[in-house]
Order: C-alpha cells, then sequence, then structure tokens
C-alpha cells in the first residue's frame, strides 16, 4: 500500500512564557496544507482555539512586559477561552481527519512545537504508549530557508528572504490563525521556490 500524502500542518502558539507547563499556552491554531491542490497556497482546513490558564502555571513578567504592548493580539487570545482538556482531543481528531499524514511545519518549529506537544499529551486523551498523530518532530522553516537560501543559520532571518516567499501571506498579527496561515503560505511559496 502506497504511504499517505502529506499534509502541512502550519502551527502557531500564543503564550504567556518560554517553557510549557511552567507558562501556558494562551492560544494556538493549526492551518493544512496540500502541495498537490490546484491552489496550495489556500488551506484546506484550520483549527484555532484560546485556553484557560493552567492552575500550577504562572505567566512570566517578560513576556507580560511584552503583551502589554499588543493589546489587540492580548484581547484576541483571551477571548472565549476553554480548557486544554476539553480542545486537545478535538484537535487530535482534527489531525486524524486531514486527507493525508500530518507534518507539523512551524518559524521556529521549535517553540509552537514544545507547547504543542506537551499539551497534546498532557490533555489530549491519549492512552499510555499512544502516539500524536503528527509524530514527536516538525519541519523547522528557518531551517529550510538557510538550505534553500545557503547562509548560515543566524543569517535566515526573514528580513533576509526572498520577498517571493511572504506573497499571499496575512500579515504577522500575533493571532495565532493568522500567523498559522502566514508561515503555511510562507512554506508553501518556499516549497515552489527554484
Amino acid at each position: 500500500m502506497p504511504p499517505k500524502p502529506e499534509i502541512y500542518v502550519s502551527i502557531d502558539v500564543e503564550a504567556d512564557g518560554p517553557i510549557p507547563g511552567r507558562n501556558n499556552m494562551l492560544s494556538f491554531a493549526a492551518a493544512a496544507f496540500d502541495l498537490r491542490v490546484p491552489d496550495p497556497r489556500v488551506p484546506l482546513t484550520t483549527f484555532t482555539a484560546n485556553l484557560d490558564t493552567l492552575p500550577e502555571a504562572c505567566p512570566s513578567p517578560a513576556t507580560m512586559a511584552w503583551w502589554a504592548k499588543q493589546p489587540e493580539a492580548w484581547a484576541a487570545c483571551r477571548a472565549g477561552t476553554r480548557p486544554p482538556e476539553e480542545v486537545m482531543p478535538e484537535f487530535l481528531a482534527w489531525c486524524r481527519n486531514l486527507p493525508g499524514a500530518p507534518v507539523i511545519i512551524g518559524y521556529p518549529v521549535t517553540y509552537d512545537f514544545m507547547f504543542v506537544y506537551y499539551y497534546t499529551m498532557a490533555f489530549g486523551g491519549l492512552a499510555d504508549g499512544e502516539q500524536c498523530p503528527f509524530g514527536f518532530q516538525g519541519l523547522d522553516l528557518k531551517t529550510l530557508a538557510m538550505v534553500k537560501l545557503k547562509l548560515p543559520f543566524r543569517q535566515t532571518a526573514k528580513k533576509n528572504m526572498p520577498k517571493a516567499w511572504f506573497d499571499g501571506a496575512p500579515l504577522h498579527t500575533h493571532v495565532a490563525l493568522d500567523d498559522a496561515i502566514g508561515q503555511g503560505v510562507m512554506f508553501i511559496n518556499m516549497m515552489r521556490d527554484k
């Protein structure tokens, strides 16, 4: 049987600090992209949720000082919060219903993935030994840019990337769904760039 096609799931997280568990994932979003469709820059489907904070977690003062300068994004990530125990099983069901094998992508994938993975494992309702449908790794767009541009890793900031990689992407707003879609569009443009 041929392997399932890969569906690229761009994730974005908004949090109140740098460490899952010690700090809270406030909001997250995922946008699924398929390179095989006529316009792959249009997400197949999206998922987004704002989460209640964890009783044992506490915000980072430095991160909260940053949030104080982002009032619209802060209001967006605190509207209609729900318990992680409700949201994460829904997210897993969403992943399982994609028309292929989900591959997590992000910019940078390391930060966003560690929160999504932690919350999925802690609150997703997985049985002991059961794996996430997206596994335990993701594709980092900054690393992909390094390879495509043949630049040192620290020089692969967005300001040094071709403008064409951002064509069709929404503005980066620090609203999780906007940013997940934007990163997904960036990925598609990178993959189509010869």
